[in-house]
Protein backbone atom coordinates (compact mmCIF):
# COMPACT_ATOMS: atom_id res chain seq x y z
CA UNK A 1 0.00 0.00 0.00
CA UNK A 2 1.07 3.61 -0.72
CA UNK A 3 2.44 5.69 2.64
CA UNK A 4 1.36 9.29 2.56
CA UNK A 5 3.53 11.84 2.59
CA UNK A 6 3.09 13.89 5.83
CA UNK A 7 4.61 16.42 7.97
CA UNK A 8 6.88 17.51 4.76
CA UNK A 9 7.29 20.50 3.52
CA UNK A 10 4.15 22.14 1.53
CA UNK A 11 4.81 22.07 -1.83
CA UNK A 12 2.90 24.57 -3.77
CA UNK A 13 0.46 23.26 -6.15
CA UNK A 14 -2.23 20.27 -5.49
CA UNK A 15 -5.34 19.00 -7.23
CA UNK A 16 -7.04 18.51 -3.73
CA UNK A 17 -6.84 20.62 -0.94
CA UNK A 18 -9.45 18.86 1.70
CA UNK A 19 -9.00 21.64 5.04
CA UNK A 20 -9.54 19.37 8.14
CA UNK A 21 -8.44 16.23 9.08
CA UNK A 22 -11.46 15.12 11.14
CA UNK A 23 -14.15 11.52 9.69
CA UNK A 24 -15.41 13.80 7.00
CA UNK A 25 -11.98 15.09 5.28
CA UNK A 26 -10.45 11.06 6.46
CA UNK A 27 -13.01 9.53 4.32
CA UNK A 28 -12.40 12.17 1.51
CA UNK A 29 -9.26 11.18 1.35
CA UNK A 30 -9.96 7.23 1.72
CA UNK A 31 -12.09 7.87 -1.70
CA UNK A 32 -9.60 10.00 -3.78
CA UNK A 33 -7.60 6.74 -3.16
CA UNK A 34 -6.23 5.71 -6.72
CA UNK A 35 -7.87 8.56 -8.39
CA UNK A 36 -4.32 9.77 -9.32
CA UNK A 37 -4.93 13.05 -8.04
CA UNK A 38 -2.62 15.03 -6.14
CA UNK A 39 -4.31 15.27 -2.88
CA UNK A 40 -3.06 17.61 0.51
CA UNK A 41 -5.05 17.47 3.61
CA UNK A 42 -4.24 20.10 6.35
CA UNK A 43 -5.18 20.65 9.75
CA UNK A 44 -4.85 23.01 12.51
CA UNK A 45 -3.64 20.42 14.64
CA UNK A 46 -1.31 17.60 15.23
CA UNK A 47 -3.00 14.52 15.86
CA UNK A 48 -3.94 12.08 18.35
CA UNK A 49 -6.16 15.39 18.98
CA UNK A 50 -8.96 15.55 20.86
CA UNK A 51 -12.44 16.74 19.34
CA UNK A 52 -15.65 17.28 21.60
CA UNK A 53 -18.38 15.32 20.89
CA UNK A 54 -20.54 12.36 22.41
CA UNK A 55 -18.07 9.62 20.63
CA UNK A 56 -20.97 7.36 19.01
CA UNK A 57 -19.84 5.87 15.93
CA UNK A 58 -22.58 4.75 13.63
CA UNK A 59 -22.51 1.85 11.86
CA UNK A 60 -23.48 3.69 8.96
CA UNK A 61 -20.28 5.70 9.31
CA UNK A 62 -18.62 2.15 9.16
CA UNK A 63 -20.47 0.53 6.71
CA UNK A 64 -19.66 3.74 4.46
CA UNK A 65 -15.96 2.79 5.15
CA UNK A 66 -15.75 -0.78 4.75
CA UNK A 67 -17.82 -0.60 1.28
CA UNK A 68 -14.18 1.66 0.29
CA UNK A 69 -11.99 -1.16 1.57
CA UNK A 70 -13.18 -4.30 3.60
CA UNK A 71 -9.37 -3.54 5.25
CA UNK A 72 -10.48 -0.01 6.78
CA UNK A 73 -13.68 -1.84 9.02
CA UNK A 74 -10.46 -4.55 10.03
CA UNK A 75 -8.52 -1.87 11.23
CA UNK A 76 -10.97 0.10 12.83
CA UNK A 77 -12.50 -2.92 14.70
CA UNK A 78 -9.03 -3.36 16.48
CA UNK A 79 -8.80 0.46 17.96
CA UNK A 80 -8.84 0.52 21.25
CA UNK A 81 -10.29 1.82 23.28
CA UNK A 82 -13.72 0.90 22.15
CA UNK A 83 -16.65 -0.22 23.27
CA UNK A 84 -19.26 -1.58 21.02
CA UNK A 85 -22.93 0.03 20.87
CA UNK A 86 -25.13 -2.81 20.51
CA UNK A 87 -28.43 -1.69 22.58
CA UNK A 88 -29.46 1.94 23.36
CA UNK A 89 -32.17 2.78 26.51
CA UNK A 90 -34.38 5.70 26.77
CA UNK A 91 -35.51 6.84 30.03
CA UNK A 92 -38.18 8.93 29.76
CA UNK A 93 -38.58 11.71 32.31
CA UNK A 94 -41.52 9.53 34.08
CA UNK A 95 -38.55 6.83 34.98
CA UNK A 96 -40.16 4.82 32.34
CA UNK A 97 -37.31 2.88 30.13
CA UNK A 98 -36.92 1.81 26.53
CA UNK A 99 -34.34 -0.42 25.11
CA UNK A 100 -33.40 -0.52 21.37
CA UNK A 101 -31.35 -3.00 19.56
CA UNK A 102 -29.23 -1.65 16.65
CA UNK A 103 -28.79 -4.21 14.18
CA UNK A 104 -25.48 -2.28 12.30
CA UNK A 105 -22.66 -2.72 13.84
CA UNK A 106 -21.44 0.26 15.91
CA UNK A 107 -19.07 1.25 18.58
CA UNK A 108 -18.12 4.38 21.07
CA UNK A 109 -13.95 5.58 21.08
CA UNK A 110 -12.99 9.07 22.02
CA UNK A 111 -12.36 11.09 19.25
CA UNK A 112 -8.59 11.35 20.27
CA UNK A 113 -8.67 7.94 19.27
CA UNK A 114 -10.85 7.45 16.56
CA UNK A 115 -9.78 10.26 14.47
CA UNK A 116 -6.28 9.23 14.92
CA UNK A 117 -7.14 5.99 13.58
CA UNK A 118 -8.53 7.46 10.36
CA UNK A 119 -5.97 9.42 10.09
CA UNK A 120 -3.66 6.19 10.36
CA UNK A 121 -5.38 4.67 7.26
CA UNK A 122 -5.27 7.62 5.09
CA UNK A 123 -1.16 7.52 6.03
CA UNK A 124 -1.34 3.75 5.26
CA UNK A 125 -3.08 3.54 2.26
CA UNK A 126 -3.17 6.45 0.31
CA UNK A 127 -0.66 9.62 -1.20
CA UNK A 128 -1.99 11.82 0.19
CA UNK A 129 -0.30 14.75 1.70
CA UNK A 130 -1.01 14.99 5.32
CA UNK A 131 -0.28 18.61 6.98
CA UNK A 132 -0.40 18.32 10.55
CA UNK A 133 0.25 21.75 12.60
CA UNK A 134 -1.30 23.33 9.32
CA UNK A 135 -3.97 26.38 10.27
CA UNK A 136 -5.53 27.58 7.69
CA UNK A 137 -5.29 31.30 7.70
CA UNK A 138 -7.55 32.92 4.79
CA UNK A 139 -9.57 31.47 1.47
CA UNK A 140 -7.05 34.26 -0.60
CA UNK A 141 -8.54 33.14 -3.78
CA UNK A 142 -11.40 31.04 -5.37
CA UNK A 143 -13.18 30.37 -8.58
CA UNK A 144 -13.20 29.21 -11.94
CA UNK A 145 -9.13 29.40 -12.15
CA UNK A 146 -8.61 27.59 -9.01
CA UNK A 147 -7.99 28.16 -5.68
CA UNK A 148 -5.31 29.67 -2.98
CA UNK A 149 -5.49 29.15 0.35
CA UNK A 150 -2.82 31.22 3.06
CA UNK A 151 -2.00 28.41 5.51
CA UNK A 152 0.24 28.87 8.68
CA UNK A 153 2.84 27.22 6.08
CA UNK A 154 2.46 28.90 3.51
CA UNK A 155 0.27 29.21 0.22
CA UNK A 156 -1.10 26.36 -1.08
CA UNK A 157 -3.16 26.34 -4.86
CA UNK A 158 -5.00 23.70 -6.02
CA UNK A 159 -8.16 23.76 -7.77
CA UNK A 160 -10.89 22.52 -5.90
CA UNK A 161 -11.44 22.83 -2.14
CA UNK A 162 -13.23 20.69 0.29
CA UNK A 163 -14.50 22.83 3.11
CA UNK A 164 -14.11 19.77 6.23
CA UNK A 165 -12.79 22.29 8.87
CA UNK A 166 -15.95 22.13 11.50
CA UNK A 167 -19.14 23.65 12.62
CA UNK A 168 -16.94 27.16 13.05
CA UNK A 169 -15.63 25.95 9.34
CA UNK A 170 -13.41 29.08 7.82
CA UNK A 171 -13.81 27.92 4.58
CA UNK A 172 -17.87 28.49 4.63
CA UNK A 173 -17.16 31.64 6.07
CA UNK A 174 -15.48 32.80 2.68
CA UNK A 175 -17.71 31.20 0.40
CA UNK A 176 -21.03 31.57 2.06
CA UNK A 177 -20.19 35.42 3.34
CA UNK A 178 -22.77 37.51 5.97
CA UNK A 179 -24.13 36.64 9.07
CA UNK A 180 -22.89 33.47 10.77
CA UNK A 181 -26.07 31.35 11.43
CA UNK A 182 -26.30 30.78 15.20
CA UNK A 183 -25.20 26.97 16.65
CA UNK A 184 -28.98 25.86 16.84
CA UNK A 185 -27.80 23.23 19.75
CA UNK A 186 -25.11 23.34 22.67
CA UNK A 187 -23.98 20.40 24.26
CA UNK A 188 -21.16 20.15 27.26
CA UNK A 189 -19.01 16.50 27.90
CA UNK A 190 -16.94 15.25 30.21
CA UNK A 191 -15.31 11.44 30.47
CA UNK A 192 -15.57 9.73 33.91
CA UNK A 193 -14.40 6.67 35.87
CA UNK A 194 -15.79 3.83 37.89
CA UNK A 195 -19.51 4.57 37.04
CA UNK A 196 -21.52 2.16 38.86
CA UNK A 197 -24.12 -0.42 36.91
CA UNK A 198 -22.32 0.33 33.60
CA UNK A 199 -23.23 -1.55 30.56
CA UNK A 200 -20.72 -1.77 27.90
CA UNK A 201 -22.73 -2.56 25.36
CA UNK A 202 -25.60 0.68 25.81
CA UNK A 203 -25.85 3.83 25.13
CA UNK A 204 -28.28 5.73 27.52
CA UNK A 205 -30.25 8.59 27.01
CA UNK A 206 -31.95 10.43 30.09
CA UNK A 207 -35.10 13.02 29.47
CA UNK A 208 -35.98 15.64 31.85
CA UNK A 209 -40.03 17.40 31.98
CA UNK A 210 -37.56 20.81 32.78
CA UNK A 211 -35.60 20.63 29.85
CA UNK A 212 -37.28 18.36 27.09
CA UNK A 213 -35.76 20.31 24.45
CA UNK A 214 -32.61 17.93 24.92
CA UNK A 215 -31.65 14.96 26.63
CA UNK A 216 -28.71 13.92 29.34
CA UNK A 217 -26.21 10.49 27.81
CA UNK A 218 -23.79 8.38 29.28
CA UNK A 219 -22.22 5.86 26.55
CA UNK A 220 -19.34 3.65 27.80
CA UNK A 221 -16.15 3.83 25.44
CA UNK A 222 -14.03 0.91 26.67
CA UNK A 223 -11.32 1.01 29.58
CA UNK A 224 -13.81 0.96 32.18
CA UNK A 225 -14.85 4.95 31.04
CA UNK A 226 -17.87 6.65 29.86
CA UNK A 227 -18.49 9.82 27.79
CA UNK A 228 -21.19 12.05 29.89
CA UNK A 229 -22.58 14.99 28.48
CA UNK A 230 -26.05 17.10 27.76
CA UNK A 231 -27.30 19.03 24.95
CA UNK A 232 -29.92 21.54 24.89
CA UNK A 233 -31.39 23.53 22.05
CA UNK A 234 -29.40 27.11 22.22
CA UNK A 235 -33.15 28.88 22.38
CA UNK A 236 -33.77 27.15 25.71
CA UNK A 237 -30.52 27.66 27.18
CA UNK A 238 -30.56 31.41 26.21
CA UNK A 239 -34.38 32.01 27.18
CA UNK A 240 -33.51 30.36 30.64
CA UNK A 241 -29.66 31.34 31.41
CA UNK A 242 -29.13 27.89 32.04
CA UNK A 243 -25.58 26.70 32.99
CA UNK A 244 -24.80 23.89 31.19
CA UNK A 245 -22.09 22.88 33.18
CA UNK A 246 -23.75 23.35 36.33
CA UNK A 247 -26.87 21.08 35.01
CA UNK A 248 -25.12 18.18 34.21
CA UNK A 249 -23.52 18.49 37.09
CA UNK A 250 -26.86 18.42 39.14
CA UNK A 251 -28.12 16.04 36.93
CA UNK A 252 -25.56 13.39 37.86
CA UNK A 253 -26.11 14.46 41.83
CA UNK A 254 -29.84 14.52 41.82
CA UNK A 255 -31.39 12.55 38.85
CA UNK A 256 -33.50 8.88 40.25
CA UNK A 257 -31.72 6.93 37.74
CA UNK A 258 -28.43 8.34 37.91
CA UNK A 259 -27.44 10.03 41.16
CA UNK A 260 -26.47 6.21 42.92
CA UNK A 261 -24.37 5.23 39.78
CA UNK A 262 -22.42 8.75 40.09
CA UNK A 263 -21.89 8.68 43.55
CA UNK A 264 -18.13 7.63 43.55
CA UNK A 265 -17.52 7.98 39.84
CA UNK A 266 -13.95 10.10 39.20
CA UNK A 267 -14.28 12.69 36.37
CA UNK A 268 -11.73 13.05 34.21
CA UNK A 269 -10.38 16.43 32.92
CA UNK A 270 -12.79 19.31 33.07
CA UNK A 271 -15.78 19.55 31.29
CA UNK A 272 -16.17 21.81 27.89
CA UNK A 273 -18.64 23.01 25.71
CA UNK A 274 -19.58 23.28 22.02
CA UNK A 275 -21.82 24.18 19.25
CA UNK A 276 -24.02 21.43 17.27
CA UNK A 277 -24.49 22.74 13.63
CA UNK A 278 -27.51 20.60 13.49
CA UNK A 279 -29.22 19.73 10.33
CA UNK A 280 -32.90 19.96 8.74
CA UNK A 281 -34.11 22.93 10.26
CA UNK A 282 -37.28 24.78 7.73
CA UNK A 283 -36.24 27.52 5.72
CA UNK A 284 -33.82 27.75 2.33
CA UNK A 285 -31.23 25.07 2.71
CA UNK A 286 -27.52 26.32 3.29
CA UNK A 287 -25.43 26.06 -0.24
CA UNK A 288 -23.03 22.76 0.26
CA UNK A 289 -21.02 23.00 -3.10
CA UNK A 290 -20.16 26.43 -5.62
CA UNK A 291 -17.49 27.11 -7.93
CA UNK A 292 -14.41 24.95 -6.81
CA UNK A 293 -15.55 24.37 -3.63
CA UNK A 294 -17.80 21.70 -1.49
CA UNK A 295 -18.92 21.70 2.07
CA UNK A 296 -18.85 18.27 4.33
CA UNK A 297 -19.80 17.35 8.31
CA UNK A 298 -20.48 19.71 10.58
CA UNK A 299 -19.14 22.41 7.77
CA UNK A 300 -22.49 21.78 5.96
CA UNK A 301 -24.91 21.35 9.36
CA UNK A 302 -25.34 17.56 8.59
CA UNK A 303 -25.85 16.68 12.65
CA UNK A 304 -29.15 15.02 13.16
CA UNK A 305 -31.00 16.32 15.64
CA UNK A 306 -32.87 14.23 16.93
CA UNK A 307 -29.62 12.02 17.97
CA UNK A 308 -27.12 14.68 17.66
CA UNK A 309 -25.08 11.99 16.27
CA UNK A 310 -22.64 13.57 13.39
CA UNK A 311 -19.59 10.85 12.70
CA UNK A 312 -21.56 8.90 10.10
CA UNK A 313 -23.32 11.87 7.81
CA UNK A 314 -19.41 13.11 8.16
CA UNK A 315 -18.09 10.28 6.26
CA UNK A 316 -20.44 9.90 3.74
CA UNK A 317 -20.58 13.45 2.71
CA UNK A 318 -16.91 12.90 2.52
CA UNK A 319 -17.38 9.99 0.18
CA UNK A 320 -19.53 11.83 -1.48
CA UNK A 321 -17.52 15.32 -2.54
CA UNK A 322 -15.26 12.37 -3.65
CA UNK A 323 -17.08 11.02 -6.21
CA UNK A 324 -17.94 14.65 -7.13
CA UNK A 325 -14.19 15.42 -7.42
CA UNK A 326 -13.61 12.78 -9.68
CA UNK A 327 -16.07 14.00 -12.13
CA UNK A 328 -14.90 17.58 -11.95
CA UNK A 329 -11.71 16.29 -13.22
CA UNK A 330 -12.87 13.75 -15.81
CA UNK A 331 -14.67 16.12 -17.76
CA UNK A 332 -12.59 19.39 -16.55
CA UNK A 333 -15.61 20.85 -15.21
CA UNK A 334 -15.53 23.13 -11.56
CA UNK A 335 -18.51 25.21 -11.93
CA UNK A 336 -21.16 25.50 -9.51
CA UNK A 337 -23.83 23.83 -11.55
CA UNK A 338 -21.29 21.23 -12.66
CA UNK A 339 -21.33 20.84 -8.76
CA UNK A 340 -25.09 20.61 -8.34
CA UNK A 341 -25.20 16.66 -8.51
CA UNK A 342 -23.32 16.49 -4.78
CA UNK A 343 -25.51 18.89 -3.13
CA UNK A 344 -28.72 17.27 -4.69
CA UNK A 345 -27.33 13.46 -3.21
CA UNK A 346 -26.52 15.14 -0.08
CA UNK A 347 -30.05 16.51 0.24
CA UNK A 348 -31.27 12.92 -1.08
CA UNK A 349 -29.39 10.58 1.07
CA UNK A 350 -28.94 13.06 4.04
CA UNK A 351 -30.84 16.03 4.17
CA UNK A 352 -33.89 14.16 3.87
CA UNK A 353 -33.85 12.25 7.01
CA UNK A 354 -32.08 15.30 9.29
CA UNK A 355 -35.62 17.32 8.08
CA UNK A 356 -37.55 14.37 9.79
CA UNK A 357 -35.35 14.39 13.10
CA UNK A 358 -35.79 17.97 13.29
CA UNK A 359 -39.45 17.81 12.77
CA UNK A 360 -39.40 14.73 15.44
CA UNK A 361 -37.46 17.16 17.63
CA UNK A 362 -39.35 20.12 17.52
CA UNK A 363 -42.57 18.51 18.18
CA UNK A 364 -41.20 15.97 21.31
CA UNK A 365 -39.72 19.40 22.55
CA UNK A 366 -43.12 21.30 22.52
CA UNK A 367 -45.24 18.17 24.04
CA UNK A 368 -43.96 17.02 26.94
CA UNK A 369 -46.24 14.05 27.51
CA UNK A 370 -44.89 12.63 23.87
CA UNK A 371 -41.77 11.35 25.25
CA UNK A 372 -43.75 9.40 27.88
CA UNK A 373 -46.49 8.31 25.77
CA UNK A 374 -43.74 7.05 22.83
CA UNK A 375 -42.08 4.81 25.59
CA UNK A 376 -45.45 3.44 26.96
CA UNK A 377 -46.64 2.68 23.55
CA UNK A 378 -43.42 0.81 22.77
CA UNK A 379 -43.57 -1.53 25.08
CA UNK A 380 -45.33 -3.25 22.68
CA UNK A 381 -42.64 -5.26 20.46
CA UNK A 382 -44.42 -4.83 16.81
CA UNK A 383 -44.60 -1.18 17.87
CA UNK A 384 -40.96 -0.75 19.46
CA UNK A 385 -39.63 -1.96 15.83
CA UNK A 386 -41.70 0.46 14.03
CA UNK A 387 -40.01 3.16 16.63
CA UNK A 388 -36.70 2.37 16.02
CA UNK A 389 -37.08 2.48 12.59
CA UNK A 390 -38.31 6.35 12.93
CA UNK A 391 -35.20 7.20 14.92
CA UNK A 392 -32.60 5.12 13.26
Amino acid sequence: MPAAAHDSAVAATYDVLLVGAGPAGAACALALRGSGLRVALLDKATFPRDKICGDAVPGAALKALARLDPTYRVALSNLRPQSPARHSRLVAPGGRSLELHWQLPAFNSPRLDFDAALLKLVREHTDTVILENTALRAVAEIGAAGVRLSTSRGELRGRVVVGCDGANSLVRRHVLPGPARPQPCVGVRAYFENVAELPADTTEFYFSRDQLAGYCWVFPVGEGRCNVGLGLLTEVVSAQKIDLKKLLADWLARHPALAGRFAHAQQLGPTRGWGLPLGGAPGPAQPVAGTGWLLCGDAAALIDPLQGHGIDTAVLSGIMAAAQIRRCFEQQQFSAEFMQPYAAEINQKIGRNLRRSYRIMRLASARPWLVEAAVAVAQVPWLRRGLQRIIS
